[in-house]
């Protein structure tokens, strides 16, 4: 438009009217969320306080009533989850490295051996095929990942990893509020994890959860969460010390979530289906607007899975992603490449590991590349996002 029909403030004022920079993800927060804050800030606790067990118990109303542990970050759950899980140095971890890194980084804290298997080429989640060729007698976890929250193939995965003895661990960092099989996510694995950073599909700022149904791994883990303190005198070692006594056990860490975060989540939590609703809602416009564009491929959902999208992961063919990367940035559009295989990181190249391991996964990362995807992005915010693509490839 012509300055003389722009309002008269800005073209006062000089300012561009060039559309705001788009980014790939951010977080949904409403006055009440901000006043369920403020009241945890106006009363007596704001940690180890009662928001930590109406969050606990919120969030298990959406895990098929599976008890949960919230902790400081999705990293935090992990490095928990492998602690209740017992794992030490000489154990191995199989795991997709479509993943970040910190799947992967927290089994090996504990001194595991992470061994890396390949993923299905469509949905980038662990193969079942490829984690049974991993396993051997020393494998103590199979930590499946909910890539862009499409859920793993769960119940396959689960009966792979009992058949060995060992647990499956299902990091669903991506997909709470989700379901495979009818069942929700949270109530399959032994051992579940969450991560609600802002990006994710609800956020605590920070935050994260362990869950698990079994009676002796939750115990493990709410004490791995609070540095191993054991305050139950009927299992103390030394019961008679005082009223003041406490004793660690097993080391653990300070990974408590604190009530002023709790309160947020329990206060997102009441939005969460909302929130799937709006990215199950974006995630088939991409699909459908994009789906006549030569050079791209959309994601797919398996049968049986009701994904909660956490990412919209395009598949950009013939080496040409970092071309449509530069293309959207340059037009203020903040897509993301979700994920770098972990095994490529110095750290574990300096393990030992090698490019090449996982050809699938390799491919995939070359490939992708993750468009805006929110619950606040409007329709013309996904057509813009699509214009932008399109233009490429039609340039």
């Amino acid at each position: 438009m012509p300055e003389a029909d722009l309002p008269e403030s800005a073209a006062a004022a000089g300012k561009s009217t060039s559309p705001a920079f788009l980014p790939y993800g951010r977080q949904s927060v409403t006055d009440e969320d901000i006043a369920a804050v403020t009241a945890v800030l106006r009363g007596d606790w704001l940690t180890t306080g009662p928001a930590v067990t109406q969050f606990e118990a919120d969030l298990a109303e959406h895990t098929g009533g599976v008890p949960a542990v919230a902790v400081t970050s999705g990293t935090a759950a992990l490095h928990v989850a492998y602690a209740a899980a017992g794992i030490k140095p000489g154990d191995e971890v199989v795991t997709s490295p479509m993943t970040f890194v910190a799947t992967a980084a927290t089994a090996a804290l504990h001194g595991a051996k992470v061994v890396f298997a390949d993923v299905e080429p469509d949905t980038g989640n662990l193969s079942v095929d490829a984690a049974a060729a991993a396993v051997t007698e020393r494998t103590k976890v199979v930590a499946a990942v909910d890539y862009a929250g499409h859920p793993a193939e769960l119940d396959a995965l689960a009966k792979l990893a009992h058949d060995a003895g060992a647990l499956l661990l299902e990091d669903a960092a991506h997909s709470v509020g989700g379901s495979w099989q009818g069942r929700a996510v949270g109530s399959i694995a032994d051992l579940t994890t969450f991560s609600f950073f802002p990006t994710k599909n609800l956020t605590t700022a920070e935050g994260g959860a362990v869950v698990t149904a079994d009676a002796d791994l939750l115990r493990r883990a709410k004490g791995f969460r609070n540095h191993g303190l054991v305050r139950d005198k009927a299992v103390q070692r030394h019961p008679d010390e005082g009223g003041w006594h406490q004793e660690v056990h097993e080391f653990g860490l300070n990974y408590r979530l604190p009530d002023v975060l709790c309160a947020l989540g329990s206060s997102q939590l009441k939005r969460l289906a909302k929130f799937k609703k709006r990215r199950t809602e974006i995630h088939a416009r991409y699909n459908t607007a994009l789906a006549d564009v030569e050079g791209v491929l959309t994601p797919p959902a398996r049968d049986g899975a009701d994904p909660a999208w956490h990412l919209y992961p395009l598949r950009v063919l013939e080496n040409r992603r970092r071309a449509l990367f530069d293309h959207l940035r340059g037009l203020g559009i903040g897509v993301q490449v979700n994920y770098i295989p972990v095994y490529w990181h110095p750290v574990f190249e300096d393990l030992g590991y090698r490019r090449g391991l996982c050809p699938n996964a390799e491919a995939y990362y070359e490939q992708e590349l993750s468009l805006p995807l929110f619950p606040s992005l409007t329709d013309a915010d996904v057509d813009r996002v699509v214009d932008g693509v399109r233009s490429f490839f039609h340039a």
